[in-house]
């Protein structure tokens, strides 16, 4: 009777013991569906960015036809890809830059458009992230790559009245929205896409003044609160930004530095020309520098490379230090292939940052202090003239502006009546 009444409980254990494994397999191996790709409105590709190309200009940070036809086309942007190589003839500008994108679809909309064209006009110079545009001052007006031609950066806020967070802004580039912010952004390219095209743009879009009395109804109460700047303040205060970017993210730092504490001072210039000192050469003890960057800033005058091989020697460069000008002490004017000096100093590397309204200069020593008389006598700080005009340095690289003894160590060469003091001893003022 026992043996009977047990038999059905050995049966049913029997069979959960067998029929666990089969369960915990099926469900192990039953895959699961895959979820639903997100909707997007730019196409995307799942295998990694195209290698960018080093075939890039020698003086400058990357190429718009090197780099940006082959991301363009790893997004979807097919057509705005097909322009790039049209950038190749934009000399304006060479450096980081900010685009946004609108979609092919959106292109094909505009019959009459030129793609190069529009290209050129949704491209700003300088890196643009979207938390940065949304800090912008209302109206903000940003010069495109066509010159004369501007965007208008405006924002709205959204405020949620359930979660008392800060607002939700959307941003608008010429009044067209940025719906998919920083597709990109690798340092040197950023790319937002926006829903549709900006219209091709009037040549009075930077003109703020102007566009209001003839576009936009005068509200005392709007303008109050949304004070437009200037174009030039604007533009400079941009490019400011720019360089000061770029020259800490490249060995610059206590330029970028000061930069930042004479901002105040800087913004009110048109342009400028700047030698620059790295960081390991300040380091390693040309100090000096750092009391004297006013006087290594020429205001108001943009000299590229180009530009400095043209000036003849004793030319003279007025600096933000006031009195203080630097000289032409050796010209590469008349197609000698003897590298220009100026105060004695030779340059490191020519055009080392450039953008639409800062040129940068790298050089190996401070300058010196001269007076421009002293132009006239070749045998000091080391550079002498021989009678078939070439002209010799103690030392090529840091040594090129002094003397080097005999054990090989760079020394100061006797200074001359004619100099000044190479540092203000009553105080640090060159900052």
């Amino acid at each position: 009777m026992a043996t009977s009444l047990s038999l059905p409980f050995v049966l049913l254990f029997a069979i959960l013991t067998l029929s666990q494994p089969t369960s915990t397999l099926d469900t192990a191996t039953t895959p699961s569906p895959p979820p639903p790709p997100p909707p997007s409105q730019t196409p995307h590709s799942s295998s990694p960015p195209p290698p960018i190309s080093h075939d890039l200009h020698e003086n400058s940070f990357f190429s718009h036809t090197a780099l940006l036809a082959p991301i363009l086309s790893h997004l979807g942007f097919t057509e705005l890809s097909t322009a790039a190589p049209s950038l190749s003839s934009t000399e304006t500008w060479s450096g980081p830059s900010t685009l946004f994108a609108p979609s092919d679809s959106s292109i094909h909309t505009c019959l009459s458009c030129s793609v190069p064209s529009l290209l050129r006009e949704h491209i700003v110079p300088g890196l643009y992230t979207i938390d940065y545009l949304r800090k912008l001052a209302f109206g903000t007006k940003i010069e495109t790559l066509s010159p004369g031609r501007c965007l208008t950066v405006t924002s709205t806020s959204l405020k949620n009245q359930n979660v008392n967070v800060s607002s939700i802004f959307k941003v608008f580039i010429g009044g067209v929205e940025i719906t998919h912010p920083d597709l990109f952004n690798n340092g040197l390219i950023i790319i937002h896409g926006i829903r549709g095209y900006v219209a091709p743009l009037s040549p009075l879009s930077c003109d703020v003044e102007r566009l209001n009395s003839l576009i936009f109804p005068v509200n005392n109460q709007q303008t109050s609160r949304h004070q437009f700047l200037p174009q030039p303040a604007a533009i400079i205060r941009l490019m400011l930004r720019d360089a000061m970017l770029r020259l800490r993210n490249n060995g610059f730092s206590i330029l970028s530095l000061a930069t930042r504490v004479k901002y105040g001072e800087l913004v009110s210039l048109s342009n400028m020309t700047i030698f620059a000192l790295d960081d390991a050469s300040i380091f390693s003890g040309s100090h000096s520098y750092i009391s004297s960057i006013r006087f290594h800033i020429v205001p108001n005058v943009y000299l590229s490379a180009a530009d400095l091989e043209r000036l003849p020697l004793g030319a003279t460069l007025p600096t933000l230090e006031r009195g203080q000008s630097l000289v032409v002490t050796t010209s590469s004017a008349g197609g000698t292939t003897v590298p220009m000096r100026i105060n004695y100093v030779r340059l490191k590397v020519p055009d080392i940052i450039r953008n639409l309204k800062i040129v940068v200069h790298s050089v190996y020593l401070p300058f010196p202090r001269i007076d421009p008389a002293a132009v006239a006598f070749d045998g000091i700080l080391g550079v002498q003239s021989d009678t078939s005009g070439s002209v010799h340095a103690a030392v090529g690289g840091s040594c090129s502006a002094v003397d080097m003894d005999e054990n090989g160590t760079c020394v100061g060469a006797p200074v001359s009546s004619q100099f000044k003091p190479t540092v203000d001893l009553e105080e640090y003022n060159g900052l």
